[in-house]
């Protein structure tokens, strides 16, 4: 088997509201939409993203009205610092401001409109 990408559907109230979120801040790109629906990518080495709207018969009849929510999406980047600040300027709330962990971790985390943690990660090299 060889694995030619690597997306994650994230179940939603408002579509609509997460793709600009996706598209607008943090570089998406929609592939496909109707409504309920909207896949999203990236020319990076980003997951692409599927959005579907709470209650959609495509899911499982046991997570039809589930959302996305108790997850973290993230995503490891080079120039944190900037990044924090160029969505902070974008008026995008930083709802964790950047901070180091004691094990290396450099991170930061945003909220998208539907309640999607994203959380941006750049690893500190070891002293």
């Amino acid at each position: 088997m060889q694995i030619t990408a690597s997306t994650v559907s994230l179940t939603v109230d408002d579509v609509a509201a997460s793709h600009a979120f996706f598209t607008t801040h943090l570089g998406y790109t929609e592939v496909a939409a109707a409504d309920g629906f909207a896949s999203l990518s990236r020319e990076d080495a980003a997951a692409d993203i599927v959005l579907l709207r709470r209650g959609t018969d495509v899911l499982p009849a046991e997570q039809r009205n589930q959302r996305a929510s108790g997850l973290i999406l993230a995503f490891t980047v080079t120039g944190l610092a900037d990044e924090e600040e160029r969505l902070h300027k974008q008026g995008v709330a930083i709802t964790m401001p950047l901070r180091e962990e004691p094990w290396g971790e450099r991170l930061f985390q945003v909220t998208d409109p539907n309640g999607v943690v994203v959380q941006f990660v750049e690893w500190a090299q070891p002293a």
